[in-house]
């Protein structure tokens, strides 16, 4: 008689899967117009210099390119990308950095380093959804610190440090998924105060800081003095390069750092060497700034006809912000709404955008929706915002 197959880790079935990545799956057709996922635009991909990277690693170095690499990353990657944030205003030394496949690795790498089952998170609320799913492996407790429209609100998080005592903030102070709202400097600063007096540790996450097309760029916090020895800094290749690169990378204070390479060695040893080599030599081969230009022009012009669009789409009442940069605007729509419920409708007429509730720590608010603008060109958009408003009428 065969014996029960063990059972799964208990917190492999109590944590649901994304429902962002459930929606994609049922609005692959190409017919389907959809605002939902956060998917740079594909035609905008600078495919021909990446090729041409790739040829001239596998051309050049093909031992090196095929053979295993140092768990920190490739050398000439993080001296690249070292020297990019140094001159975007952050001093940062190649080996202040690790190479990650992606920068949701990175997260998994310091849940692994720093949490312990039962620790406090807090959180901006709502939030990106993955961190949430990253938390909840942890086995951490998630409290959320409420936001307003300019993100996180430094008073209400003293309030929830003081009662709570958390380990760690995450936050997305930069063109936030799922809001698109940017933390002003002064509330930066308040941030990194409230982290220094109480002992917590910062997660800045910016994978899309170099998406601005207006107004001017916000210091991170992990530039300031008063948190930079509790500030981690995550960001990624896959905005401003290629998602399929699945390149990213983590600056953190040197024992943390120690820390994450320890937990990268039992997570897969290192990223992959090639796209690390291909990655590097495309930094130093092509004009990523003057590539960068050309993408945030065309976002603009995408956010634009999203923005010009909405008072039609949208039933009367609704209320939307408007980004200055990044992948996504976020809309209420009039209480009582349930967004939810209208995306069925809105999948009928092959459109669809992602509702607002499963990014809130806590309570969610069921009428809100995140809309990317940056998937399909404007032209598109404006097809896509008329079969919006059929679906919500």
């Amino acid at each position: 008689m065969r014996a029960d197959v063990p059972s799964l880790a208990a917190r492999a079935t109590s944590i649901e899967g994304s429902p962002v990545r459930d929606i994609l799956a049922l609005t692959a057709r190409p017919e389907v117009i959809s605002f939902a996922g956060g998917l740079p635009a594909a035609s905008l991909f600078d495919s021909d210099a990446i090729a041409t990277a790739f040829e001239r690693v596998l051309a050049e170095s093909p031992h090196e390119a095929l053979q295993y690499s140092t768990t920190e990353g490739h050398p000439a990657l993080r001296a690249a990308t070292a020297a990019r944030l140094t001159g975007r205003g952050l001093p940062t030394g190649a080996d202040d950095l690790i190479v990650t496949t992606g920068s949701q690795q990175g997260l998994s790498l310091l849940a692994t380093a720093l949490l312990e089952p039962g620790d406090v998170v807090a959180v901006e609320n709502p939030t990106y959804l993955a961190a949430l799913q990253c938390f909840a492996f942890a086995g951490v407790r998630v409290v959320p610190v409420p936001s307003d429209d300019e993100g996180l609100d430094p008073a209400a998080l003293e309030t929830v440090v003081a009662r709570e005592r958390p380990k760690l903030l995450y936050t997305i102070p930069t063109f936030q998924n799922p809001t698109g709202r940017t933390l002003p400097a002064e509330r930066r600063e308040a941030v990194a105060e409230v982290a220094e007096r109480h002992g917590m540790w910062i997660v800045e996450d910016d994978p899309y800081g170099e998406l601005r097309f207006a107004g001017s760029p916000v210091p991170w916090i992990a530039a300031g003095a008063r948190a930079a020895d509790r500030t981690v800094l995550l960001s990624s290749f896959s905005k401003i390069m290629a998602p399929g690169l699945r390149l990213g990378w983590l600056r953190a204070p040197s024992a943390l750092r120690r820390a994450c390479v320890v937990a990268k060695q039992a997570a897969d040893l290192h990223s992959p060497t090639v796209a690390q080599m291909a990655a590097a030599r495309y930094l130093a081969d092509a004009d990523l700034d003057a590539h960068l230009n050309r993408v945030r022009h065309a976002y603009r012009e995408r956010r634009d006809a999203l923005l010009a669009g909405l008072p039609e789409a949208l039933p009367e009442g609704s209320r939307w912000n408007e980004p200055e940069g990044g992948m996504f605007v976020w809309a209420s729509l009039p209480e009582g709404h349930d967004a939810t419920e209208r995306l069925r409708a809105a999948v009928r007429y092959d459109v669809a955008f992602v509702p607002g509730a499963p990014f809130f720590a806590d309570r969610p608010d069921p009428a809100t929706m995140r809309l990317s603008f940056v998937t399909h060109p404007p032209e598109e958009i404006t097809e896509g915002l008329g079969r919006l408003a059929k679906a919500l009428r």
